[in-house]
Protein backbone atom coordinates (compact mmCIF):
# COMPACT_ATOMS: atom_id res chain seq x y z
CA UNK A 1 0.00 0.00 0.00
CA UNK A 2 2.67 2.50 0.95
CA UNK A 3 4.83 1.68 -2.08
CA UNK A 4 1.99 2.39 -4.42
CA UNK A 5 0.49 5.94 -2.82
CA UNK A 6 4.52 7.06 -2.97
CA UNK A 7 4.46 5.89 -7.19
CA UNK A 8 0.95 7.88 -7.24
CA UNK A 9 2.31 10.86 -5.49
CA UNK A 10 5.36 10.77 -8.21
CA UNK A 11 2.69 11.63 -11.03
CA UNK A 12 0.80 14.15 -9.07
CA UNK A 13 1.96 17.74 -7.62
CA UNK A 14 1.55 18.35 -4.06
CA UNK A 15 -1.91 19.63 -4.31
CA UNK A 16 -2.93 15.78 -5.47
CA UNK A 17 -3.91 17.38 -9.04
CA UNK A 18 -2.29 15.54 -11.60
CA UNK A 19 0.32 16.79 -13.90
CA UNK A 20 -1.50 16.87 -16.87
CA UNK A 21 -4.47 19.09 -15.12
CA UNK A 22 -2.24 21.58 -13.49
CA UNK A 23 -0.83 21.80 -17.68
CA UNK A 24 -3.78 22.25 -19.00
CA UNK A 25 -4.67 24.85 -15.92
CA UNK A 26 -1.78 27.05 -16.94
CA UNK A 27 -2.71 27.02 -20.72
CA UNK A 28 -6.15 27.66 -19.93
CA UNK A 29 -5.34 30.81 -17.97
CA UNK A 30 -2.71 32.21 -20.28
CA UNK A 31 -5.88 31.91 -23.24
CA UNK A 32 -8.46 33.53 -20.49
CA UNK A 33 -8.21 36.66 -22.29
CA UNK A 34 -9.30 37.32 -25.91
CA UNK A 35 -6.03 40.13 -26.00
CA UNK A 36 -4.24 37.03 -25.57
CA UNK A 37 -6.06 34.85 -28.16
CA UNK A 38 -5.52 37.76 -30.46
CA UNK A 39 -1.65 37.71 -29.93
CA UNK A 40 -1.51 34.25 -30.31
CA UNK A 41 -3.25 34.28 -33.79
CA UNK A 42 -1.13 36.96 -35.00
CA UNK A 43 2.03 34.85 -34.13
CA UNK A 44 0.91 31.87 -35.50
CA UNK A 45 0.33 33.67 -38.98
CA UNK A 46 4.10 34.97 -38.47
CA UNK A 47 7.84 32.70 -37.90
CA UNK A 48 8.82 35.78 -35.24
CA UNK A 49 7.53 39.24 -34.66
CA UNK A 50 8.85 41.99 -32.64
CA UNK A 51 7.13 43.57 -29.69
CA UNK A 52 5.97 46.59 -31.88
CA UNK A 53 4.43 44.72 -34.66
CA UNK A 54 2.71 43.08 -31.67
CA UNK A 55 1.36 46.03 -29.88
CA UNK A 56 0.39 47.79 -33.27
CA UNK A 57 -2.37 45.09 -33.99
CA UNK A 58 -4.12 45.34 -30.55
CA UNK A 59 -6.31 49.01 -29.15
CA UNK A 60 -4.19 48.42 -25.94
CA UNK A 61 -1.05 50.22 -24.05
CA UNK A 62 2.12 49.38 -24.71
CA UNK A 63 2.54 48.37 -20.90
CA UNK A 64 -0.58 46.50 -21.38
CA UNK A 65 0.41 44.30 -23.83
CA UNK A 66 3.94 43.38 -22.25
CA UNK A 67 1.63 42.18 -19.60
CA UNK A 68 -0.26 39.51 -21.81
CA UNK A 69 3.42 38.84 -23.44
CA UNK A 70 4.74 37.59 -20.27
CA UNK A 71 1.58 35.34 -19.05
CA UNK A 72 1.90 33.15 -22.44
CA UNK A 73 5.31 33.65 -21.55
CA UNK A 74 4.71 31.96 -18.10
CA UNK A 75 2.38 29.31 -19.32
CA UNK A 76 5.25 28.62 -22.43
CA UNK A 77 3.19 29.26 -24.79
CA UNK A 78 5.13 31.64 -26.66
CA UNK A 79 9.05 32.83 -26.26
CA UNK A 80 11.06 35.64 -26.79
CA UNK A 81 14.71 35.42 -28.55
CA UNK A 82 16.44 39.02 -28.19
CA UNK A 83 17.62 40.00 -31.22
CA UNK A 84 19.60 43.53 -30.76
CA UNK A 85 17.90 46.07 -30.42
CA UNK A 86 14.18 43.64 -30.34
CA UNK A 87 12.78 41.14 -28.50
CA UNK A 88 11.21 38.24 -31.34
CA UNK A 89 8.29 36.90 -29.98
CA UNK A 90 7.09 33.00 -31.66
CA UNK A 91 4.88 30.73 -30.37
CA UNK A 92 6.35 27.67 -28.41
CA UNK A 93 5.47 25.06 -30.64
CA UNK A 94 6.64 22.35 -28.86
CA UNK A 95 4.50 23.01 -25.82
CA UNK A 96 1.63 24.29 -28.24
CA UNK A 97 1.25 20.45 -29.67
CA UNK A 98 1.20 19.80 -25.81
CA UNK A 99 -1.37 22.36 -25.40
CA UNK A 100 -3.48 21.07 -28.44
CA UNK A 101 -3.38 17.36 -27.08
CA UNK A 102 -3.87 18.28 -23.89
CA UNK A 103 -7.32 19.95 -24.39
CA UNK A 104 -8.41 17.59 -27.66
CA UNK A 105 -8.10 14.82 -24.83
CA UNK A 106 -10.27 17.10 -21.90
CA UNK A 107 -12.82 18.18 -24.72
CA UNK A 108 -13.96 14.10 -24.99
CA UNK A 109 -14.77 13.73 -21.63
CA UNK A 110 -18.32 12.54 -21.81
CA UNK A 111 -20.84 13.68 -19.83
CA UNK A 112 -22.83 10.69 -18.65
CA UNK A 113 -26.38 11.60 -18.50
CA UNK A 114 -26.45 13.09 -21.19
CA UNK A 115 -23.71 10.98 -24.18
CA UNK A 116 -23.57 6.83 -23.79
CA UNK A 117 -20.18 5.32 -24.52
CA UNK A 118 -20.69 4.07 -28.48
Amino acid sequence: MYLDSKLTMKSRNRNNYSIEDVKIARFAKALGHPARIAILRHLASLETCCFNEISKELPLADSTVSQHLTELKKAGLIQGSVEPPRVQYCINYENWKIARKYFKDFAKIRIVKYEKKK
